[in-house]
This record gives C-alpha cells, sequence and structure tokens, in this order.
C-alpha cells in the first residue's frame, strides 16, 4: 500500500497548520517538472496574449476590481500565463488602446502558469494524481478529495512580488472550508528568495484562524473583488473553537509582528498548507528564481459545498474537479 504520513506528521500538520515533506519527488520528477515550465514559457504566443497581469489586491475596503479578465476567469480548465505587474514599463492607456510595454523577456515577465496543469501537462499530472497523494489526503481526512487551481508560480527574480498574509481558504471556499494546499519546491526557496513564511497555529479558531473574508466574482461580472464571509469560518471539527475566538482577546489574533516560520525548502520537496493557516511570501529580491508547483484539494463529500462565487469554477463537462481517489 502506498504510504501517506506518518502519524508524527499529521499531528505536526493539525497543530501548526503546515508540514514540510523533505524529498518528496525524486530529482529527475523535479528536473523533468522545471524542464516542462521552461518549455511552457518559451513556446507560449505572445503575440496574441492579453497581457494580463496577476494581483488580487488585499484591501477589503477598496472596492475595485482585481484581478479577473476572461483570460483569468476562464482559465480553471487550461493553461494559461499571467504577467508580473513589476515586468512593464506603463500601464494600458484605455483613451488610446495602448498596451503595456514589457522590460523583460517573456520567460522571465511570468508570474504564474495555471490554472489546469494537472489534467493539460503530462509530467504535471503524474506527480499529482498520484497514488501518494491520495494517500496524503485520506491520511488528513479526506473522503472524496478534488484536485483543482494547479499552477507554476515562477517568483521572478528582483521582480517577483510579495504576496501579503492569507488564508488559501479565502480563494476557494467551500462550506464548511476543507482546502489544503500542496506547494512542491521546484527550486530551491529560503531566506532572501521569496521562500514561503508561516504563521504557525494560525489556523486555530483561537488564534483568529477563521475564515473572515472571501475572493470571489464580483456580481456585475466586472473582475473579482474581496467579501466578508458570511459562511463557515472553521472546518468541520474546528467549530467549537468559533465561540473561543469571538470571545478572545485581540492580541490573540496573528499580527506582522507575531512569529512567523520562514521556511527552508530544498528542490523536490512538499509544503502541505491547511486551508485556514495564515502564510504570506516577500518580493524576491535575489537574483535566482524561484519556481514552486501549487495544487489544491478541496473536499466534495456529502456535507461539503464549494461555493458559486468562487471565482474558479469547476469545468462545466465532465464531474467537475479532478477525482484523486481513482
Amino acid at each position: 500500500m502506498t504510504t501517506g504520513l506518518t502519524p508524527d506528521q499529521v499531528a505536526f500538520f493539525h497543530k501548526n497548520g503546515y508540514l514540510v515533506v523533505p524529498d518528496y519527488l525524486t530529482t529527475s520528477q523535479t528536473a523533468s517538472l522545471v524542464q516542462e515550465t521552461n518549455t511552457l514559457l518559451d513556446d507560449f504566443p505572445l503575440s496574441s496574449h492579453p497581457l494580463t497581469q496577476f494581483t488580487t489586491g488585499d484591501d477589503l475596503q477598496d472596492n475595485k476590481p482585481h484581478v479577473g479578465d476572461d483570460y483569468f476567469l476562464t482559465s480553471g480548465d487550461k493553461v494559461r500565463f499571467f504577467f508580473e505587474p513589476a515586468a512593464f514599463s506603463s500601464s494600458t492607456d484605455s483613451t488610446t488602446g495602448s498596451k503595456p510595454t514589457l522590460t523583460k523577456p517573456k520567460q522571465h515577465a511570468i508570474n504564474k502558469i495555471g490554472h489546469s496543469l494537472h489534467t493539460l501537462s503530462p509530467p504535471f499530472k503524474a506527480v499529482t494524481l498520484s497514488a501518494r497523494n491520495a494517500a496524503i489526503a485520506r491520511d488528513l481526512g479526506f473522503h472524496d478529495p478534488r484536485v483543482l487551481q494547479s499552477m507554476v508560480i515562477c517568483k521572478q527574480p528582483g521582480i517577483g512580488a510579495a504576496v501579503p498574509p492569507h488564508r488559501d481558504s479565502e480563494f476557494l471556499y467551500t462550506d464548511p472550508p476543507s482546502a489544503v494546499g500542496w506547494w512542491i519546491a521546484l527550486q530551491d526557496a529560503g531566506p532572501g528568495n521569496a521562500t514561503l513564511g508561516m504563521f504557525p497555529g494560525s489556523h486555530r479558531g483561537r488564534r483568529g484562524g477563521a475564515v473572515k473574508r472571501r475572493f470571489v466574482r464580483r456580481p456585475d461580472g466586472q473582475g473579482t473583488e474581496f467579501v466578508v464571509n458570511e459562511g463557515p469560518g472553521l472546518p468541520r471539527g474546528m467549530e467549537e473553537e468559533e465561540e473561543e475566538e469571538k470571545e478572545q482577546d485581540e492580541s490573540l489574533s496573528p499580527r506582522e509582528e507575531d512569529e512567523v516560520d520562514i521556511l527552508e525548502v530544498k528542490a523536490g520537496s512538499l509544503v502541505l498548507i491547511h486551508g485556514n493557516v495564515l502564510h504570506k511570501s516577500e518580493k524576491n529580491t535575489s537574483p535566482r528564481s524561484r519556481y514552486a508547483y501549487t495544487f489544491h484539494v478541496i473536499e466534495s463529500a456529502d456535507g461539503w459545498k464549494y461555493d458559486e462565487r468562487n471565482w474558479l469554477q469547476p469545468p462545466e463537462t465532465g464531474e467537475g474537479f479532478s477525482r484523486l481517489y481513482v
């Protein structure tokens, strides 16, 4: 039987909200994914690209459309390319119709490639829809796990943008929350190279871990926005912490000055990320890229509902998001 996680690993994940699994991929598997990434970056056509830039914003109050053009919103079952805003010298001028100008080769200007590498790229599919991942999902308590939002995050040298503290269930909300992220380093990631920063234990209700906001499609169809979450904030089994959270001192909620685990992740290692844990990454100011492949798993068994307002919606054909258990 394929091995998943040890009891100690499961316990660490539930306590801290994340887990590093060294040597998750072999050297050859990692190299094949890097090669596939570079091939995709080389081969996509620039002339027909809408030059969509990826940014979510991070303000519940600004009421401005975030990324959400058709190229982005229909990417859930495709392989598409999203640019770093810092790779351009100017913005699109709506009065003249002029497009922003790239200041770097296209291969060094992409923020991420997504969002269905796990179905459309054979090398990525092989390491995603695997017996080992099915075993890991079982060990984490999933009944009918589905894979979605697979992407390579490139973190280009010098311009790879910071990702502010966030919780993944804000973006892939189920009722109740269930998302877990698989984050696989394709290149070494450490301090100074925009590695992950984890707020340990911040997924717990008493630490402010409930999902309080959501990233959704705007009702007017004009992009995406953050809204206040009105549904359950904690995964099933953690609901008892809701009352503790309501009564807690505000100082218990994670803050920028709180303890952050800055991870050292070698190429080929896996980081499992609880959907409610607060995490971030800094801007890549180093001279080297930081490729990482990430996908998410949600529960789709009876009793969990994937929200119809999420920016990412299941394909219209087939049985929806990819089933992980065979």
